[in-house]
């Protein structure tokens, strides 16, 4: 994937990753999530109704900065959680409506991972709650995913972790319990696995950025350094992907 640092300390890279070289498991993974991506598509179109608004059913006004829904979304089993927001418009990203954070908390994550020790890091927090924002999606008007990011630990108050285990942890985000957005759960968890190839690759991004930052701004305290919130991102298209990954399908498993 090609990349470029942007003056606001972001790594950009290409939203089209290289499927080619995947391992047959890693084929029939995405293959499965796209599927499943695809038919929570089909039942929402079937009551003209897209994603973000299926979340926000019932929501009389929509506010800027609020966690939708309230208290968010958590898998007891899994440990997994995701809320959608907006920003100010024009704030972050042009054409965005919302985005979503994605996180797995602590009990949820792989044998033998540990948060990095990071300057004012609460160390009163439970033990379940020290946990690690994977990817953020943008939304735009349509419903419709345009962009992946990652940001800075302040952003959403995450716990830090290597960029290696954050990219461990992705196969374990999933819903089966989550209440009361179902089909929103379904595809949140596809859409973890459907991209997660350039997910990792804007993870692994995430944490040269923080560095090239500290590097070359030299901040008091680089993990709550204002100046950086978003540290990398991709533009995406779901019907590009799909397509990508269904053309999978005809190699040798």
């Amino acid at each position: 994937m090609g990349e470029r640092l942007n003056l606001k300390g972001a790594i950009e890279i290409s939203g089209q990753a290289e499927l080619g070289q995947l391992l047959p498991q890693e084929r029939r993974t995405l293959i499965r999530a796209a599927e499943e991506v695809t038919e929570v598509y089909r039942e929402l179109a079937a009551s003209g109704d897209n994603v973000v608004g299926d979340l926000l059913r019932g929501v009389d006004t929509f506010y800027e900065w609020e966690h939708y829904p309230a208290g968010d979304i958590f898998d007891a089993a899994s440990h997994s959680q995701f809320y959608y927001h907006a920003h100010p418009a024009g704030q972050r990203f042009a054409g965005e409506h919302g985005h979503f954070h994605t996180f797995l908390r602590p009990r949820g994550m792989p044998q033998g991972i540990r948060p990095l020790p990071v300057a004012d890091a609460d160390p009163t927090l439970d033990p379940n709650d020290a946990l690690s924002h994977l990817i953020a999606i943008s939304m735009d008007p349509r419903g419709l995913p345009i962009r992946l990011f990652t940001t800075n630990r302040w952003v959403t108050g995450e716990v830090w972790y290597r960029g290696e285990d954050v990219c461990r942890m992705l196969p374990h985000f999933s819903f089966q319990e989550a209440r009361p957005a179902l089909k929103v759960s379904r595809w949140i968890s596809a859409m973890v696995a459907l991209f997660r190839p350039q997910i990792e690759s804007l993870v692994m991004a995430r944490d040269r950025a923080i560095r090239e930052w500290e590097r070359r701004v030299v901040p008091p305290n680089v993990f709550e350094d204002r100046d950086l919130e978003i540290t990398s991102c991709a533009e995406i298209s779901i019907e590009d992907q799909i397509e990508a990954v269904q053309a999978l399908r005809g190699r040798r498993s």
